[in-house]
């Protein structure tokens, strides 16, 4: 029964448009970033005075930033997939049916988590050739060492692929847990785009907060990479080893998960 609902929650998301809408803007946004800064730190390490005001980090700490950016600045879309995959089901009335086909929920929930973790997989493959392909490229149009001849650049972006596989997993579960499409939205831009950022910057004033700060979400994502981002660029203090933080995103993601099957994915549907 799950591979049979594991094949109509791959199809639906294969019929409707939001998935390569959301993973075209997905790739000019992370190579938009990845190149720029790129460029932009490139530009200052050729400056007379680079060597003297520290203005660029050294490339064997600047590369995997780049790279990383598809985790740092992309995690969004995957999210909004995962949330949009399970509240278009609330907002066009497809449950209904869903449900007559496959009476128990637990396996159409568990089948769509399996299927946003391949299409977040997928998006994280699209992320990382925009984020190495853009940053590399300004790297090597400024002279710089792409970094891309080591296997620990290889290493963390396999982990960016699986970074993104399960933010798109959490993002199941918060659509679960929030089933109004416009209000899962809302709070999945608020959060990624304002509140954690600021929440992050706030933490970086304070050894003592830096020390809570590495357990918020994206701040585990960043120590799933296992390379610095631009977050933590300059900061101070232990981060999380990189298995830590896929252990907290994926324990992130089955929380969520199983909140939203019990809070409103049992709920009688009309």
């Amino acid at each position: 029964m799950f591979i049979p609902a594991l094949r109509a929650e791959i199809a639906k998301l294969l019929t409707t448009k939001i998935w390569w809408i959301l993973a075209i803007i997905l790739f000019l946004y992370v190579a938009g970033v990845s190149g720029g800064l790129g460029a932009l730190f490139g530009f200052l390490s050729q400056s007379a005075d680079a060597d003297a005001s520290g203005s660029a980090p050294p490339t064997d700490v600047l590369a995997p930033m780049l790279y990383g950016t598809v985790s740092t600045f992309g995690y969004v879309f995957p999210v909004l997939l995962g949330a949009l995959a399970v509240t278009s089901e609330y907002r066009h009335q497809m449950l209904t049916p869903t449900f007559l086909a496959t009476p128990k929920r637990g396996i159409v929930l568990a089948a769509k988590s399996v299927a946003l973790l391949i299409f977040g997989a997928i998006y994280g493959v699209i992320g990382v050739i925009a984020s190495v392909g853009a940053g590399a490229g300004a790297l090597a149009l400024f002279g710089l060492d792409t970094q891309l001849g080591e296997s620990d650049t290889w290493a963390m972006i396999a982990r960016a692929i699986l970074a993104l596989a399960l933010w798109a997993v959490i993002g199941v579960g918060l659509g679960a847990l929030i089933p109004n499409q416009v209000a899962a939205i809302v709070v999945i831009l608020a959060f990624t785009q304002f509140v954690e950022p600021t929440l992050r910057a706030l933490v970086s004033l304070a050894e003592w907060a830096a020390t809570v700060g590495k357990f918020l979400p994206g701040a585990a994502s960043d120590a799933l990479l296992g390379a610095p981002s631009f977050f933590t660029m300059g900061m101070t203090g232990d981060s999380l080893e990189w298995w830590q933080g896929g252990l907290l995103l994926a324990a992130l993601a089955l929380v969520l998960t199983v909140l939203g099957y019990l809070v409103s994915w049992k709920r009688d549907v009309t």
